[in-house]
């Protein structure tokens, strides 16, 4: 028999500004992110392409923003999948801030080219 899948587990990586989803402690995906004062600014979603398809983004995203709202944070959604998550999820709706010109201009100097 098959051991069932350990559940995917979530987390913070703070020195390099991202959470991971990992699955049977391998990564399976990450979401990165810059802190601007009080927002925490989400700009890049990826799962690994042989974890596709099992909810692995949605899973991640719901816990980062949650850890977001703990750490009495806003979230900034630059991602389009975070901003797409975001249109579905309404109970971040209270942390969440417009992407706007300065937080684009701000993320460009911010992100390693």
């Amino acid at each position: 028999m098959t051991q069932p899948a350990a559940a995917p587990t979530v987390q913070r990586v703070d020195p390099e500004h991202r959470y991971e989803i990992l699955v049977d402690g391998k990564t399976a995906g990450l979401t990165v992110y810059r802190d601007r004062d009080d927002q925490r600014v989400f700009y890049h979603t990826e799962i690994d392409n042989a974890f596709a398809g099992q909810g692995l983004a949605s899973i991640l995203v719901q816990q980062a923003l949650s850890d977001v709202r703990t750490s009495g944070k806003r979230i900034v959604p630059v991602c389009p999948y975070v901003a797409k998550f975001l249109k579905k999820h309404d109970e971040f709706a209270d942390i969440t801030d417009p992407v706007t010109p300065e937080v684009l201009q701000w993320l460009e100097t911010m992100r390693p080219h």
